[in-house]
This record gives C-alpha cells, structure tokens and sequence, in this order.
C-alpha cells in the first residue's frame, strides 16, 4: 500500500522535473531571442538616427514592457483579493449550514427532547423551524445591500 503511494509521489515529482526543466530551458531560448532583436532594433535606430535617439527608443520600449507587466500584476492581485473575499463569504455560510448537521448537536437536541418532552417542544421547534427556513432561503440570494467596489 506505501509503496503504491511513493511510486505515484516519486512518478508525479519525475513529471513535474521534466515539466519545470523544459519550460526553464524555453524561457531561457525566449530571452536570448528578445536580446538579438532588441539588439537588431539598437542597431537600425543606431544606423537611421544616432546613437542617444537608439538608446532612448530602447529605453521607451522597455518602459512600456515594465508598464505592462505592472498592470497585468496589479490586475491579478485585484483578482485574488476578489476570490479570496467570495471565498471566505462561502465558507462563513458554508460553516452556518455545517453547524446544523452536527451530530453532536443533533444529539444533544434529541435529550433535550427527551428530558422536556415533545408536547412543551412543539411550538418551539416550530418558531426554530420558520426561523431556520427564513435563513436558508437567504442564504442563496446575494445581499444586494452591499455594493459593490466600482471597477
């Protein structure tokens, strides 16, 4: 049964080593092709205009990489902070609703019914019964309360 389980770890870890090197290797290859046509660019604006007008034209193209890249991050964060706030609104409902079908609790609840009995309960559960039907069916409709942030 172990062994089951270390030639699957040992065969995922393989794959992934193989996966990892081969991407290292093409980000590597797309490196050294962005410096020669980053050089072949130097030296056409070189020959044309001179060589402050090369350098400034260089300068302006990886400006605007640096502000793509900035953008593109700033987005991703956003999008994790999104996903991460609708994550923790699922699972405080999610933890409500688990509450509900603990069975410590529903243990505890049948010896209260016991003890009290079910004649003095009835109208009790009855009350607990509306109450909990009234939560649920809010719990699947989205608060239209809180706007949300403008994007």
């Amino acid at each position: 049964m172990f062994q089951r389980i270390i030639d699957g770890i040992s065969a995922s870890t393989g794959t992934t080593v193989r996966l990892t090197s081969l991407a290292a290797g093409a980000a590597f290859a797309l490196f050294i092709t962005t410096c020669f046509l980053c050089a072949a660019a130097f030296i056409a604006v070189l020959e044309k205009y001179g060589p402050v007008q090369a350098c400034l034209a260089g300068a302006g193209i990886f400006f605007l990489l640096t502000l793509t890249a900035a953008v593109s991050y700033w987005a991703y964060k956003r999008q994790l902070r999104k996903e991460a706030r609708i994550a923790a609104e699922r699972a405080a409902k999610s933890t409500a609703q688990s509450m509900l079908t603990d069975p410590m609790l529903l243990a505890t609840g049948l010896q209260i019914v016991r003890a009290i009995g079910v004649k003095r309960l009835l109208p009790i559960l009855a009350i607990g019964g509306v109450a909990l039907g009234i939560m649920a069916s809010r719990a699947g409709v989205p608060d239209e309360a809180s706007p949300e942030p403008a994007e």
